[in-house]
């Protein structure tokens, strides 16, 4: 059984869960049905005419035409269908039969006393039906999912209309300066997004914010407030496509820092996320060191762990970022050592 790849969702990375794609098949064990029904007309002269061990064809009928094939036969009173007593019906399993061959048909199907103490015989007759089942061979076809809508509606897309406002520009009422480069933006996107840009840019903080023509932004890559800004009207993080392992976690940590600047607090889990699943040697003591002074507890966690054992510890501490920690967060390397000595 093979499971399809939901499609791409363009060139926008979401950090989301891809929507829920259903599908479904059956696998059909098909079969073909019919009957015939056979009457027998002056049951005493038949009896003595065919004594036991003898019998005379009916005439022929079909069910599907095919040379062989697995059958079920059926055999009733056509009077007494639904009553299904042993007495009265033979039922022969599934078997394989070879047209042609001498196979056909089914030996007993009630005893000669049986029957005439059956009450079955009307006016020297009675009648029989003999329903016949031809399994076909397994097939696999496509099923509707129990539940599943009759319209499918497609997944959000505005965050590809506001990815699309913030590139264009247009209605755009407030700049910014980042180290010699200028981004253009949307106040109301930025206040609805962060509590700080809200108060920033219409509270108490704005200080004339309101008419001049730029903002600085200090302390701050434009790269990452490229991404931050990117993220505000998303909901995604950028494409790191092609950059190396060692850059992108960089750019994690750079955007972890953004997002705690102006409280988007999940932008920050998200990236605390990505660097509980980046840490390695050369990351883990400058991560720790982040992670400390931005209240990161699940992130000094992995990182913890990371740790425990004396052998990756000696590693790290030959890294110039162990020395950046030890200067940075004494207090966390101090908790580190706490919990190395309690095991």
């Amino acid at each position: 059984m093979a499971l399809t790849n939901p499609p791409s969702i363009g060139p926008v990375a979401s950090y989301d869960r891809f929507p829920a794609w259903i599908s479904a098949s059956s696998i059909v064990a098909g079969a073909t049905s019919g009957h015939h029904v056979l009457s027998i007309v002056g049951y005493s002269r038949t009896k003595s005419a065919l004594p036991n061990g003898k019998y005379i064809l009916s005439r022929p009928f079909r069910v599907a035409g095919r040379t062989w094939a697995i059958y079920q036969f059926e055999f009733s009173f056509v009077d007494q269908v639904e009553e299904q007593t042993s007495s009265h019906i033979g039922n022969l399993t599934a078997s394989r039969f070879v047209a042609g061959a001498n196979s056909w048909g089914y030996k007993e199907f009630i005893k000669r006393d049986n029957l005439e103490q059956s009450g079955r015989l009307k006016d020297d007759c009675f009648t029989i039906r003999c329903d016949i089942i031809v399994a076909k061979g397994l097939t696999t076809e496509d099923a509707v999912f129990p539940g599943a809508p009759f319209v499918v509606v497609p997944p959000a897309d505005w965050p590809q209309h506001l990815r699309a406002l913030l590139l264009g520009g247009k209605g755009a009422d407030v700049t910014f300066h980042v180290l010699g480069e200028t981004f253009s933006a949307h106040r109301c996107v930025l206040a609805a997004r962060s509590p700080v840009f809200d108060a920033l840019l219409f509270g108490p903080m704005k200080e004339g914010t309101t008419t001049e023509s730029c903002i600085q932004i200090d302390g701050m890559l434009p790269q990452v407030f490229e991404s931050l800004l990117h993220f505000i009207y998303t909901d995604s993080l950028q494409e790191t496509e092609g950059q190396v392992e060692a850059g992108a976690t960089m750019m994690t940590q750079h955007l972890l820092v953004a997002a705690d600047r102006y409280d988007m607090q999940r932008l920050k889990m998200i990236c605390e996320d990505r660097l509980c699943r980046h840490i390695d040697v050369t990351t883990v003591a400058t991560t720790l060191a982040l992670a400390d002074q931005h209240h990161c507890q699940g992130l000094k966690k992995a990182c913890f762990e990371f740790l425990k054992s004396p052998k990756m510890l000696d590693e790290v501490m030959a890294t110039d970022g162990f020395q950046h920690l030890a200067k940075s967060s004494p207090s966390a390397l101090f908790e580190l050592m706490s919990k190395l000595a309690e095991r």
